[in-house]
């Protein structure tokens, strides 16, 4: 019997110890089990804290929102003013009138006194010719004149006494004629003998030295009147028709570079290249900024066409694309207004607003980038950095 109870006893205690372990294993698998939920929970979603304060939420800096990311922008208001629809043409500078000097006497050339460069007035002497032949012809001419005008008076009195015949008095009187016409003739040809600026101007060009031997008609010098200087350029067809004789016109040289001149359109051709389609179109270059142009320089012309007056202007780098469709961000309140456009013309760097804003409204022009609908802004101005930043921000600043 008591073999029996220590059997029974032992079985019991066996029973009990699987019972136990069995609990104990389920016990652990759920312990473990809570324990991979947590730290899945947590390992997906673990970030540094300064991210999160950054972010606001998962997805992106300051893209909700609650999101607390305040964004540094430039801002300029919307103004009212002028623009127009510009092209810009090259072409090359030219003095409004170039006039060439020849010789009109062959002969050796005795003196040149002018040079590339020299500024001449009308009837300044630029060359002499040899002439003293001529010179001798014109003293036999003018002996020959004055036996022809003695023989002429004498032949008035004889005939007043009607001892000649009125064909001997004819006679005389046409050779004092011949005589007058072969001295006039001849001191004309004296006079080719010096050499004049016929206008005034620079000159550009000079062929010959002293010494030369030049022939009737041979080319000398050139004079450019330098006055006026005039750029002609090619207009399309289609831009021509907005151009008047008496616009303004913006030129500037490569020669100078950022210094812009003065210029007019001083003609419009009447006909345009049939191959081209394009119009020459003349503009002058006066007063003191037409002594900077000198002939040759290139020159960029800048027309102003269908210029439109009180119309709203942003800055082109205010215009963001949405979608194809233009918008800017208006700033309110501290916040980023997304807010779509009607845009007109552009130019040099500004655009025209045909709707959508109205005038004085603050839009951003730069820190567009970082901007969504709704975001916090802070302004911070070039005017107003050039002292101690000044900033404004209804979260009290970055």
């Amino acid at each position: 019997m008591e073999n029996v109870s220590q059997e029974t006893e032992t079985a019991r205690v066996r029973r009990y110890g699987d019972e136990a372990m069995k609990l104990f294993i389920r016990g652990s698998a759920v312990v473990l089990g809570a324990l991979s939920l947590g730290l899945a929970a947590c390992g997906g979603s673990e970030q540094p804290a300064g991210a999160a304060a950054q972010t606001g939420r998962p997805g992106g800096p300051g893209r909700g929102p609650g999101s607390t990311q305040v964004v540094a922008v430039q801002t300029r208001p919307v103004e009212n003013g002028r623009i127009a629809r510009s092209i810009t043409v090259p072409g090359t500078v030219e003095p409004i009138r170039t006039v060439g000097v020849n010789s009109q006497l062959a002969g050796a050339l005795r003196t040149v006194v002018a040079e590339e460069g020299t500024f001449v007035n009308e009837g300044a002497v630029l060359a002499t010719v040899d002439d003293r032949e001529i010179q001798a012809q014109l003293a036999s001419a003018e002996a020959a004149y004055e036996l022809a005008r003695a023989t002429l008076e004498r032949s008035e009195r004889l005939r007043e006494r009607q001892v000649i015949t009125a064909a001997e008095y004819e006679r005389d009187r046409a050779a004092f004629a011949a005589a007058e016409a072969q001295r006039d003739q001849l001191r004309t040809r004296a006079g080719y003998a010096t050499i004049r600026a016929p206008v005034t101007g620079i000159v550009t060009e000079k062929l010959v030295e002293a010494g030369d031997i030049v022939g009737n008609q041979t080319r000398l010098f050139t004079i450019a009147d330098v006055s006026t200087m005039v750029v002609r350029v090619q207009v399309s067809e289609l831009d021509v028709v907005l151009v008047r004789p008496g616009d303004a016109v913006d030129v500037q040289l490569d020669a100078f570079p950022g210094r812009m001149l003065a210029g007019r359109v001083r003609r419009v051709f009447p006909a345009a290249d049939p191959a081209s389609r394009l119009v020459p179109v003349e503009v002058a270059i006066t007063g003191a900024d037409a002594q900077l142009a000198r002939p040759g320089f290139l020159a960029r012309l800048t027309f102003a066409l269908g210029a439109r007056e009180n119309v709203m202007l942003v800055p082109a780098s205010a215009i963001v694309s949405d979608g194809g469709n233009p918008a800017v961000f208006v700033v309110e309140n501290d916040r980023a207004e997304r807010r779509h456009v009607t845009t007109g013309v552009t130019s040099e760097g500004r655009v025209e607003i045909v709707n959508g804003l109205q005038a004085g409204e603050a839009v951003v022009v730069a820190g567009t980038n970082n901007l969504r609908d709704g975001s916090i802004v802070r302004v911070v101005n070039p005017a107003a950095a050039e002292g101690a930043p000044e900033t404004r921000s209804s979260t009290g600043g970055l």
